[in-house]
Parts: structure tokens; C-alpha cells; sequence
């Protein structure tokens, strides 16, 4: 898997073509995963201004602080044929983006997470133009992976499954939950990330809050504890990968009887994924056994969301979302069930919509695992 086969320079052109037929006259993209899809740049997000300025007809240029070229010219972003244009300290870089455009626009597209001072920023150099948000355009394009994104997925998958697979090496009773999380942080680097995104050691009653993140409690005997880790490749691609252990002694009272319905749920759930299902289907199927066991209330959240550059992008599977999954579609499915002041537990792998099903990119077991 090549870098060029992830980010390759077509992309430019597809999204001038989407552009287009959106009615904008230009996509104005600040650092990011959006920039990062069209040109494999990395940019530091700063208060010093990087613009790729894509119109929808004639040369891209990516507009960049002059100390930050060296990086632009060492990611994929000239092999796309982009220009690139740097400014200098104390220097206003906003004519720049003015004069990278062919006339002044009436439409454009600003990325979907640009921060304020540039959108306003961008207003006063282009005040004649409408803004947008870029992701009308560019969701259409990333939500369905190719096969080189697929592979890194599978990569990122197969990354964070070893770092679960060492989880009898750090849990234990008495130890917090914060120094848990030091040691699977490190582990999560060691197995090949470049970055942690986030660490969940969620033991007793703070598995029932599903985005608890760590503390200082210590972990106790017989306590279902929810890991819940991910981290960013060197590809860009991301994990995110969930599993519930019981630690040091016999589990809660009512724990495995709700802990098989889950597990049941969320296997439900992953073999629902086929092409034409809806996000919202997918949804249901992890949802209705939850309920029909009367553990309706206690899943809170979505069963799953989008990954590849982002950590959470489309599709959803969501109730109301009446999306047809495709192929090439990837996504968590990760029911959980939480009581709340007592315990809670979830298990969540990432898949992708195949053209005549579902594969999984995370593969160790969903069992319950007593350390």
C-alpha cells in the first residue's frame, strides 16, 4: 500500500467535478482531514494561514506559512500538481487566497471544521461570496473508501487488536484506572501508531458512563472494566476498538446475563451489514434484542459511526438515518449497555460494507474476557 495508491492525485479532480455540480465556485480548505484527503498533507492546524484554494475549474494551490513549505513539499501534495504559494510572518495572506481564484466567486465552500477567525476572515477578503460548508461536497466523496483506504483500516484494526490482546499485562485489581491507561498508551504507539487518540478504562460503576475516560479510582476485584482505544496511523487511517474484561474475580450479579445479550446484539448487528441496508436498519438490529431483553434504556448512544481519517465521519447508523449502506463503507457497530451507578459494558469492531456483506477489521474474540 503505496502512499500514492491512498492519496492519489485524481482525487483533485473528482472533487473539482463535485464542486461544480454543487453550484460552488471553489472549496477553501484549512488543515484538516478534508485537506488531507485531496492532497496527503498533514498540516499543522496554527494561527498562521494554510489554504488549499481548489476552484472549480483551473489550478489548485495550496497557500502555506513559508515556514511550513518545507513540509508541504515533502508530503504527497506536488505529486497532485498543485501549486504552492507561501507567505511570510506579518504579511496578510488573505490576497493570496483572493488572487489563487479566477474572479470573485459567488459561492464557496469553507471546511466544515475551519475556525471562526478564518471563516470571518475569509468573509472580508471575499464579501461578495456565499459560504458553505465544503462537506456537501467532499462527504459524498470520502464515505466510500477504496480498496488502498480499506487496507489501511485493516492495518489500524490489526494495530489496535494487539495492544487488546496484552490487556492480562496492565489490569489488574488496585490499580487505577489512570495508570492503566499510561500503559496501554504506550503500547498503542509500540504496536504502530503515530499518535493516541483516546483511552477508555472504564472499571465498575464508571463502565456506565460510555465516554468516562480515565481517573484515579482503583480498579476492584470482579470488576467489569470497558477499554475503549484508538489511535492514528502513519497513513492517516484511524482505530477504534472497544472490549469489556472482568477483572480478579466473579463477575456482578446480573452482568453475564446482560453481557450475552450484548454480545448477541452487537453479532447481529455486524451480520445485518449488507449493500441497500439502511444506516437506521443496522441500527435496529443491534437495538431491538437490547430492548426485548428490557435493556432498551440503558444503550445511550448510536450503534456506530464512520471512521477513516476521522475518527467519527459518515455514515451513521443511527435511528432516522435512511442511507443505503454501500461497499466500501466503513464503520464502527458498537452497541452498549450501561447501569448507571453500577456497572456497563460495550463491544465495538470496525467493518466495512462489502459488495455482498460485511467484513470485520477487528478480529479478537467478543466474548467476555476474565483476566
Amino acid at each position: 500500500m503505496g502512499i500514492d495508491e491512498l492519496y492519489p492525485p485524481d482525487r483533485l479532480i473528482a472533487a473539482q467535478r463535485a464542486t461544480a455540480a454543487a453550484g460552488l465556485d471553489a472549496l477553501l480548505l484549512t488543515p484538516g482531514s478534508d485537506l488531507r484527503y485531496l492532497t496527503g498533507y498533514d498540516a499543522h492546524a496554527g494561527e498562521r494561514l494554510t489554504c488549499l484554494v481548489l476552484p472549480a475549474e483551473g489550478e489548485p494551490t495550496l497557500i502555506v506559512p513559508r515556514l511550513e513549505r518545507p513540509a508541504a513539499e515533502a508530503s504527497p501534495a506536488p505529486s497532485t500538481g498543485i501549486r504552492i504559494v507561501d507567505h511570510v510572518d506579518g504579511a496578510d495572506p488573505y490576497p493570496l487566497v483572493v488572487a489563487a481564484l479566477d474572479g470573485p466567486p459567488a459561492t464557496v465552500g469553507l471546511a466544515d471544521r475551519m475556525w471562526a477567525e478564518q471563516v470571518l476572515a475569509l468573509r472580508a477578503a471575499l464579501p461578495g461570496a456565499a459560504q458553505r460548508l465544503a462537506g456537501e461536497v467532499l462527504r459524498e466523496l470520502r464515505i466510500r473508501k477504496s480498496p488502498a483506504e480499506v487496507a489501511a483500516l485493516a492495518e489500524a484494526g490489526a494495530a489496535i487488536d494487539e495492544v487488546h490482546l496484552r490487556m492480562g499485562e496492565w489490569l489488574r485489581p488496585g490499580r487505577t484506572e489512570a495508570e492503566v491507561a499510561t500503559d496501554i498508551a504506550a503500547a498503542i504507539r509500540a504496536a504502530g501508531h503515530v499518535s493516541v487518540d483516546f483511552v477508555i478504562v472504564a472499571a465498575g460503576p464508571n463502565g456506565a458512563s460510555p465516554h468516562h475516560g480515565t481517573s484515579d479510582r482503583p480498579i476492584g476485584v470482579g470488576e467489569p472494566v470497558v477499554v475503549d482505544i484508538g489511535g492514528t496511523m502513519p497513513s492517516g487511517y484511524r482505530s477504534d476498538c472497544t472490549r469489556t474484561y472482568l477483572v480478579g474475580g466473579p463477575a456482578p450479579a446480573d452482568f453475564l446475563d446482560y453481557y450475552t445479550v450484548l454480545r448477541d446484539a452487537q453479532r447481529a448487528a455486524v451480520a445485518a451489514v449488507r449493500p441497500g441496508v439502511t444506516g437506521a436498519a443496522a441500527d435496529a438490529a443491534a437495538r431491538e434484542p437490547i430492548a426485548a431483553a428490557g435493556y432498551g434504556p440503558a444503550f445511550l448512544h448510536r450503534t456506530g459511526h464512520g471512521i477513516g481519517l476521522d475518527g467519527h465521519e459518515e455514515p451513521y447508523l443511527v435511528a432516522g438515518n435512511d442511507q443505503p449502506l454501500e461497499a466500501g463503507m466503513a464503520f464502527s457497530i458498537e452497541p452498549g449497555i450501561y447501569l448507571a451507578g453500577r456497572h456497563g459494558a460495550r463491544i465495538e469492531d470496525i467493518v466495512v460494507c462489502t459488495t455482498d456483506g460485511v467484513q470485520r477489521l477487528n478480529t479478537t474474540p467478543t466474548e467476555l474476557i476474565a483476566l
